[in-house]
C-alpha cells in the first residue's frame, strides 16, 4: 500500500496481470472480477493504503470520524472518504456510497477548479465499494473516469497519479490510524510539500505527524530544536486563524517552560473556536498540566456533550481526577475513614476509574495506555488482583508498538517492585522492556530502574551474582563489551555454573575476537 514512484507503480501494474488471473475458474464473470481486482490494486485510495480490518478498531474509527464531521472540522470530504472505507469494511456498502456522494459534493463546492485532482481518491474508493457490492460495471466506470483524469499527469500509472493531493490524503488517512503508521504519514506530507510547499493543509498534516512522533521518542531539550515547533509556527504564518495549530503549539511550548506564550495561544484558540472539540480537549490538557484542574474538567465536560463517545475526552477527565487524587493522598487525613478527605478520595477514585474504563472499553486492542492508567488507579486503590490481571493480559498481546510494549513492561515492573515487593519479578519485567529495541522514555526508565535495583542489591550484599548479571546485561545492550565482560565474570565468581552468564560471556568474547580479526 505504499506510494511508490510512478515507474514502480506502472511496472507493478503490468506485471500484476498474470498473477491476478492465475487459477481463475472458467466462468467469465469470475475472470472479469479477477481482472478488475488487479486494476483496483493499482489504485491509490483507502482500500490500498496501510491499515486494513485487522489493524484497526473499526467501531472506534467510525466514532472518531463521525465526531469530526459533526464537529465541523475543516476538511469534511476527507472524513467522508475515510468513513466510506470503514462502512464498506463493516459491510454497510449502501452507507459507504452515501458517504462518497457527500465527499464528492463537498469537493465540487469547495474545490471547483481542482475538483479532478482532488477526486482521485474518492473515485478510487467508489470503484472499490462497487466491487465489494458485486456491481462490476459501476466499478469499471469509475476506473474509466480515473484513467481520463490520470492521463493529465505524466507521473501517474493508468489509474493513479502521484500528486500532492494524493500524498496528502494518504498522510491524513494514516494519521487517523494506529501509531505505527505515523512515520509513513510524515513521509507522505513531505512528498506533498515538495511540490507545494505553501499548502496549508499539507503543512498542518506534516506538523501534526511531527508533533505525535516527538511525543513517542521523547522531546528535544529545547523549543529551538523541536521540528514540530518550527513547523507549527510555519502553519500559523500561512493561516493565522488555525486554532488547532495554536493549541498544539501551546502544548509544545509548555513542555519547554514557555508558559506565558502557551497560555496566550490557548486563550486565543478558545476565542476563535469555542466549540471545536480538538481545540477544547487540547486546551484542557494544557490547563491540567499547568495545575488548573477545575478549568480543565469544565472544558472537557462541555466537549463531552458534543462528543459523548470520545475516548480522548474520557481519558483526559480521568487524568484530571487522578491529579486531584495525588494531591489528596499527600494529606494525612485521606487515610482516615472518618475524615471528609477520605470520602473525597474514594469519590475521586470512582470517578477516575469510571472515565478510564469508559475510554478503553470500546477499543481494547488499541488503548494500551488507557488500560495501564486504569491498572494504576486500581493498584492505588489496593485492588491488586484487578491490576495484575490487566498487566498479565497486556503482556500477552502481540503486534504491539515497541514503545507500548516497553510501557507495559515498565508499569508491570513497577507494580511488582512496589506493590508486590518482588525484586526478582520486577527485574525480569524491566529486562523485557530493555530488550525491545526502540529508543523511548519508557526504555530509559526500565534501564534506570534496573541500575537502581542492582546497586541496591550490591549495597546489601557485595557478592550478589544476580546484581552483577543485571549490570552485565545493561552494559551489553549499550554495546559496552569490556564492562559487560567484567560484570559477568564477577557474577560467575559468586554463581560459578550459571548457564546464562557463561553463554553471555562467550558471546561477548567471540564478538570482540571477531572485531579484532577483521581489523
Amino acid at each position: 500500500g505504499n506510494l511508490e514512484d510512478g515507474s514502480a507503480l506502472r511496472s507493478a501494474g503490468r506485471e500484476g496481470l498474470p498473477t491476478g488471473i492465475r487459477g481463475v475458474s472458467g466462468t467469465s464473470s469470475n475472470t472479469q472480477k479477477d481482472l478488475l481486482k488487479v486494476k483496483l490494486d493499482w489504485l491509490q485510495c483507502h482500500f490500498t493504503w496501510g491499515p486494513q480490518k485487522e489493524n484497526i478498531d473499526l467501531d472506534d474509527m467510525k466514532y472518531r470520524l463521525q465526531d469530526s464531521i459533526q464537529a465541523g472540522v475543516k476538511y469534511q470530504a476527507r472524513s467522508y472518504n475515510h468513513l466510506a472505507f470503514v462502512n464498506c469494511l463493516q459491510g454497510n456498502c449502501e452507507e459507504a456510497i452515501q458517504n462518497l456522494e457527500e465527499a464528492e459534493k463537498i469537493l465540487r463546492e469547495d474545490h471547483e477548479h481542482e475538483f479532478e485532482r482532488r477526486s482521485i481518491i474518492t473515485y478510487g474508493n467508489y470503484a472499490w465499494v462497487y466491487y465489494h457490492m458485486g456491481q462490476l460495471t459501476e466499478a469499471q466506470s469509475y476506473l474509466d473516469k480515473l484513467e481520463m483524469i490520470c492521463k493529465q499527469f505524466t507521473d501517474g500509472s493508468r489509474y493513479t497519479a502521484l500528486i500532492p493531493e494524493v500524498y496528502g490524503e494518504k498522510g491524513w488517512s494514516l494519521l487517523t490510524s494506529p501509531s505505527q503508521y505515523y512515520e509513513e504519514a510524515k513521509e507522505c506530507f513531505e512528498k506533498a510539500l515538495e511540490e507545494d510547499p505553501d499548502d496549508t493543509e499539507w503543512n498542518v498534516g506534516y506538523a501534526t505527524a511531527l508533533f505525535r512522533l516527538e511525543g513517542f521518542s521523547g522531546t528535544p531539550e529545547s523549543g529551538d530544536r523541536s521540528q514540530s515547533v518550527k513547523q507549527l509556527r510555519r502553519v500559523l504564518e500561512l493561516d493565522p486563524d488555525d486554532s488547532v495549530a495554536m493549541v498544539l503549539l501551546a502544548l509544545k511550548l509548555q513542555e519547554f517552560n514557555q508558559k506565558e506564550e502557551a497560555l496566550k495561544l490557548v486563550e486565543q484558540a478558545l476565542q476563535k473556536s469555542p466549540d471545536l472539540p480538538y481545540v477544547t480537549r487540547y486546551a484542557a490538557k494544557l490547563y491540567r498540566i499547568n495545575g488548573d484542574v477545575e478549568k480543565a474538567v469544565e472544558l472537557l465536560k462541555t466537549a463531552l456533550e458534543i462528543s459523548p463517545n470520545s475516548i480522548f475526552i474520557h481519558h483526559q477527565i480521568g487524568q484530571c481526577y487522578r491529579n486531584r487524587i495525588f494531591q489528596l493522598i499527600k494529606y494525612p487525613g485521606s487515610k482516615d475513614p472518618r475524615n471528609p478527605a477520605f470520602q473525597q478520595k474514594t469519590d475521586l477514585i470512582n470517578k477516575c476509574k469510571y472515565h478510564f474504563e469508559k475510554a478503553f472499553q470500546s477499543r481494547p486492542l488499541t488503548s494500551i495506555q488507557l488500560q495501564l492508567d486504569f491498572a494504576g488507579i486500581c493498584s492505588l486503590n489496593e485492588e491488586y488482583l484487578k491490576a495484575e490481571l490487566i498487566y498479565s493480559n497486556l503482556m500477552k498481546l502481540e503486534d504491539t508498538r515497541p514503545e507500548n510494549k516497553q510501557a507495559i513492561y515498565l508499569e508491570a515492573g513497577l507494580f511488582e517492585l512496589y506493590q508486590k515487593r518482588s525484586e526478582s519479578n520486577a527485574i525480569s519485567r524491566f529486562l523485557e522492556g530493555v530488550k525491545v529495541r526502540y529508543d523511548s522514555i519508557q526504555q530509559t526508565r526500565c534501564y534506570e530502574n534496573l541500575e537502581k535495583i542492582a546497586e541496591r542489591r550490591l549495597h546489601r550484599n557485595p557478592r550478589d551474582s544476580k546484581a552483577f548479571g543485571v549490570l552485565g546485561l545493561l552494559h551489553q545492550y549499550k554495546g559496552e563489551k569490556y564492562k559487560a565482560i567484567e560484570c559477568f565474570e564477577k557474577a560467575l565468581e559468586f554463581d560459578c555454573g550459571n548457564e546464562e552468564y557463561l553463554s553471555a560471556l562467550s558471546e561477548l568474547r567471540l564478538s570482540i575476537l571477531a572485531t579484532l580479526t577483521i581489523s
